[in-house]
């Protein structure tokens, strides 16, 4: 019972990262230090059910992970703009996806990348 009052003190964003399976967690924990530490301005949300992350008041990012195969990934909201080949837009009108490998080291070049790119439209 004690877990689960702690659980419930939990603020929804933590209570999400707290509840994901390992390594995801783990990875999912590492992208949030990330994005929080990337650039001044960017802060944490939760909306839409999952934890997102804007920058000087308008979306950047969001983290989640694929139903199918469970992996996580940034969702990255002016994605359809941004030209970085790791992206993937699917059917998505305006946002693309950038996978990432829970199990792998966290691709930071890449994420820089595509961050430093995304910024340009933020400015």
């Amino acid at each position: 019972m004690v877990g689960l009052l702690e659980m419930s003190s939990l603020s929804d964003i933590d209570n999400y990262f707290s509840t994901q399976p390992e390594p995801v967690k783990g990875c999912l924990l590492a992208l949030r230090t990330y994005i929080l530490q990337y650039t001044e301005g960017m802060q944490e949300t939760w909306k839409y059910r999952m934890p997102g992350y804007s920058y000087k008041g308008k979306m950047f990012c969001y983290l989640w992970t694929d139903k199918k195969t469970g992996e996580p990934y940034i969702l990255m909201v002016e994605g359809n703009r941004i030209t970085h080949p790791s992206l993937d837009r699917g059917d998505r009108a305006r946002m693309s996806i950038l996978p990432i490998k829970a199990n792998e080291d966290l691709p930071l070049a890449t994420i820089h990348e595509v961050f430093q790119e995304a910024l340009t439209f933020y400015k």
